[in-house]
């Protein structure tokens, strides 16, 4: 639980029907942000936990839309549109569940970005990248990928993974 600073009152809004709670939020660096719902029975705590759950949802949208192109595909049927959207819904839910209970340092490889925060959590990006490293390290690890080459071949193959992902 996180300990807020906060001021709540009711005010009169026309476009939002009348009555509204509105609650002003301190945040860590001193700006106050405001918020408001048109049920003025509400309590803050109501309040704040729906706006961090909208907050999660955007997230979610954007991650969709950034990470994995959603909307930008270009087909000719309407509901092969439709099903391009599923689908990549699908990938972003299967990609979150196979870094549940994965550790930070599995997830997030920094090296390419000093300048990034280490200690950053994850991004849906860092999990997707996760995955996919995963994925060619097991298919370039396998005997028969990497039978008979030589030490300096497996380097440039190590090399080409971590361009690859």
């Amino acid at each position: 639980m996180t300990e807020v600073c906060y001021k709540t009152f009711l005010a009169t809004y026309e476009p939002a029907g009348g009555l509204i709670r509105v609650v002003i939020v301190r945040e860590d660096n001193g700006a106050w942000r405001a918020y408001f719902c048109t049920d003025a029975n509400a309590t803050v705590a109501e309040i704040l936990e729906a706006v961090a759950d909208r907050a999660a949802i955007e997230q979610n949208f954007h991650d969709l839309k950034e990470v994995h192109g959603a909307g930008q595909q270009q087909l000719r049927n309407y509901w092969a549109n439709i099903a391009a959207y599923h689908l990549t819904m699908w990938l972003h839910t299967l990609i979150e569940l196979w870094a549940w209970n994965k550790p930070h340092a599995e997830l997030v490889d920094r090296s390419a970005s000093p300048w990034d925060d280490a200690a950053r959590r994850p991004s849906h990006a860092d999990r997707r990248n996760a995955l996919r490293r995963s994925c060619l390290e097991q298919e370039f690890a396998s005997e028969a990928a990497t039978a008979g080459l030589s030490q300096k071949t497996r380097r440039l193959w190590n090399r080409l993974l971590t361009l690859a992902a």
